[in-house]
């Protein structure tokens, strides 16, 4: 079987060392061969069996010669396995997680034989709404997407020294420098910065933060998105990683809360991203293609994704951070969803709502809270995210206020979305409005919080031989019938709506969407990513009036 791109892809780019032992091939799910990562009902998969839900999975492994020589530890990491997990080696139970979306891991030394060893895996996946499922769907239509289970993230190896191990860094930036948080077990440390011009800046500490002041810093920017290569070493260990300096605030300019970046207004101009792909539904066949639809959306002259609902592998992130593509990373929902409650009523009628309160229940607030705070920790490091939305919609909203005030204490530096959409509280650093139907010039209307279109047009447009031939058309307003159209109506909402709501303090906009989604057709890209659907000078004439529209406001200001 041929090595994938995925098994060449280092998956923690961050933290990297050496030792790396990939184990995405030879896999058998339910006594049939499968080819990973990619979850059993994605074509990539080659699987072809039913999808059940309890999957057992199998796989066997033989160590390198000198990967983990004695006095090392063997650590088995998952990516991501949907929804409840435990893995096995040698039948020894090393590991049990729950959750479809964020990376575990396990020491298995203990477990591990001379020669070939068995790895076994049991995922449970009842698409459970205790847990984060976002936009899956046993029926998948209109906005609701084909369901994935089990493995869906590379699976790997490393070696890692028994004391003085690095497990984690954190990076706190600001304009002129960086403060480093390093757990190593209690041992000392030393960093390392090398600056481009033969000096290299180093530090030690132990227990404790370390500052570094950077010498003529250079800012991260989308225009200039540069990273600081960083060396992390203790007496056992070393591992390579990297930060950004940059910061994200507002300020209040003519009456007006401004979002900015580096202490600079900046305007949000972007496209709701689903990151699903056609042949490995929540993969793509390589990790390359994120950079690609990362360049797509920059050649039209958008600067962020929302990244909606869904969390992806590193190496999303780790694009975006070294293309200069901002995010807005959406936590993944849970609890119930009802159309009528959570979309009608709000777009056509009210959108004001007191939290439901219950949310589900007990233990799935819980987990969500968790897994929010998971979520955190996991993309904190990474400059490319300037924001995370809490609730979208009311889709399982609950005592918004309060998670919030929870969120935003992990996370002081970037913006937080209470509500996306409607159902707003009181709490917030956002006035998040969505916008499907009549254009309307917008806001800002409450005191301290930045004004954001975070959805809106979302315009059809199928494109024979390039759309899901089984799945009826779903798209907001009639359907378009050309590239000319559907880019006409997308520059007659930004005439309409974005560009005169700047002033008022518009920040951003985000349009739906990146790409289509197996029925629903409003993407700027087909599902295969084989079709632009709109003119690209167009497309970067709107994005130039944004910027002139929001220079103009501010120097008015």
């Amino acid at each position: 079987m041929e090595k994938s791109g995925w098994s060449c892809a280092y998956p923690r780019p961050q933290l990297r060392r050496d030792s790396f032992f990939p184990l995405d091939q030879g896999w058998t799910l339910n006594g049939r061969p499968v080819r990973a990562p990619w979850p059993p009902q994605a074509p990539l998969s080659g699987y072809g069996g039913a999808v059940g839900d309890v999957l057992w999975y199998e796989n066997s492994f033989t160590l390198p010669e000198g990967f983990a020589p004695k006095g090392r530890r063997l650590l088995l990491h998952f990516g991501a396995v949907d929804q409840v997990a435990e893995a096995f080696v040698n039948g020894v139970s090393v590991v049990r997680h729950e959750g479809g979306y964020l990376p575990f891991s396990a020491d298995i030394t203990a477990a591990l034989r001379p020669g070939e060893n068995l790895l076994e895996v049991k995922a449970v996946d009842t698409l459970s709404h205790a847990y984060p499922y976002g936009k899956q769907h046993r029926r998948p239509h209109g906005m609701w997407y084909t369901p994935v289970s089990g493995i869906w993230q590379t699976v790997w190896l490393e070696a890692a020294p028994a004391r003085g191990a690095i497990a984690s860094a954190r990076f706190t930036p600001d304009l002129t420098g960086v403060t480093v948080e390093v757990d190593a077990g209690g041992a000392e440390y030393n960093l390392a910065v090398p600056l481009g011009n033969g000096k290299v800046l180093t530090a030690a500490g132990r227990n404790a933060p370390v500052r570094l002041e950077i010498p003529d810093p250079r800012l991260w920017t989308p225009d200039d998105p540069y990273l600081y290569p960083m060396t992390i070493a203790t007496a056992t260990d070393q591992a390579e990683s990297y930060f950004a300096l940059r910061t994200v605030g507002t300020k209040e300019i003519d009456g007006r809360t401004r979002l900015c970046l580096n202490g600079e207004p900046i305007f949000l101009h972007g496209v709701l991203d689903q990151g699903y792909f056609q042949d490995g539904l929540f993969l793509p066949q390589d990790p390359e293609e994120y950079e690609r639809d990362i360049l797509r959306m920059k050649e039209l002259g958008f600067n962020t994704l929302r990244k909606h609902i869904k969390v992806e592998p590193e190496a999303f992130y780790y694009a975006c951070d070294r293309l200069g593509m901002l995010v807005i990373q959406d936590m993944v929902n849970s609890g119930e969803y009802r159309y009528l409650r959570d979309t009608v009523i709000p777009t056509f009628l009210s959108k004001k709502r007191a939290d439901l309160g219950a949310g589900g229940g007990e233990q799935r607030k819980a987990f969500f809270e968790r897994h929010c705070l998971d979520t955190v920790i996991h993309l904190k490091n990474h400059p490319c995210v300037v924001g995370w939305t809490i609730f979208n919609e009311g889709w399982g909203q609950y005592d918004s206020d309060r998670v919030y005030r929870l969120l935003k204490a992990a996370d002081p530096t970037r913006f937080f979305i209470s509500a996306s959409g409607w159902f707003a509280q009181r709490e917030s650093d956002v006035q998040s409005e969505h916008v499907y139907f009549n254009s309307r010039v917008l806001e800002g209307d409450r005191p301290g919080q930045f004004l954001l279109l975070s959805e809106c047009g979302g315009f059809s447009r199928r494109v024979e031989g390039h759309a899901a031939q089984d799945r009826k058309n779903y798209g907001y307003g009639e359907r378009c019938r050309s590239e000319e159209e559907l880019t006409a109506r997308i520059r007659e909402m930004y005439d309409d709506m974005v560009l005169p709501s700047i002033p008022n303090g518009l920040c951003g906009c985000v349009y739906t969407q990146l790409s289509d989604v197996e029925g629903e057709t409003n993407g700027l890209y087909t599902y295969d990513r084989a079709v632009r659907k709109v003119d690209k000078e167009a497309m970067l004439g709107i994005a130039a009036d944004v910027r002139q529209a929001l220079s103009k406001a501010v120097e008015n200001g």
